[in-house]
């Protein structure tokens, strides 16, 4: 499983991978605006799917269906943390089951 601090990167360069029409516009841009393009298109893909950009990343990089079960309970848990509430109090108002 890729380390929490470098999923993101990783899905947008999975994403980019599966773009090839938008890789090649954006090849005359600045790193920077390659960048900023590639993070706009994949937030408006995650967007169109009905998805959080964090959902939408950990689609893109869980290899089997467990795994994406698994990360996204640990980041349902980490926002449950975050918001103090008890998770299962979390669980119940977001409709999420284990």
């Amino acid at each position: 499983m890729i380390a929490k601090e470098h999923r993101h990167q990783a899905a947008l360069n999975a994403y980019l991978a599966q773009q090839p029409q938008l890789a090649e516009e954006i090849a005359a841009l600045s790193a920077h605006e390659q960048r900023q393009q590639i993070e706009w298109a994949f937030e408006d893909t995650a967007s169109e799917r009905g998805l959080q950009p964090w959902e939408y990343a950990l689609e893109l990089i869980a290899e089997t269906p467990e795994q994406l079960h698994a990360m996204r309970l640990e980041t349902h848990r980490e926002v449950a943390e975050a918001l103090g509430m008890e998770w299962e109090e979390y669980c119940q108002f977001n409709g999420i089951t284990e």
